[in-house]
């Protein structure tokens, strides 16, 4: 039975509350969706429960499962990606990125340094371009299911 401490391997499937699926661990899922990505693995993942490698809603999900146990939770966003803030909306001059080695698009991911984290251009106008730092799913509710494959000793 998982506990804090436990290092396990899961399958998981994530979906929005009306059952789009935005990530998977099992390939023939992502395919069918129409999601798959040769650049990334699919495969168990793998975690220690209860160092915060994971979003708190799953990490709780898993304690008390015994391997071969699955189980389909609903998580808030305050146990997903927390809330959206809108103080982790910036707007910056555009003139900033005369030099960059790219053009800012809408719905652009970028790294503007180590000490940010990824960020998504959320408009581009002549003047500004408004980058938002909110984690992707922010102001989501998940729906995960789990399936405990191993406890790793």
């Amino acid at each position: 039975m998982v506990s804090k401490g436990s290092r396990i391997k899961v399958d998981y499937i994530g979906r929005f509350e009306d059952g789009g699926i935005f990530d998977t661990s099992i390939e023939a899922v992502a395919k069918e969706e129409g999601l798959y990505d040769e650049n990334r693995p699919y495969e168990p993942l793998e975690f220690v429960v209860g160092e915060g490698q994971m979003i708190q809603g799953f990490e709780e999900a898993v304690l008390d499962l015994s391997v071969g146990e699955e189980i389909t939770v609903t998580l808030p966003p305050e146990k997903a990606y927390g809330q959206r803030n809108d103080e982790l909306v910036e707007k910056i001059p555009r003139n900033l990125f005369e030099n960059a080695e790219f053009e800012p698009e809408e719905g652009m991911c970028i790294m503007l340094g180590e000490m940010y984290p990824p960020a998504i251009i959320a408009e581009v106008t002549d003047e500004e371009v408004v980058i938002d730092f909110n984690p992707e799913l922010a102001g989501e509710t998940l729906v995960f299911t789990i399936k405990l494959l191993e406890e790793v000793e």
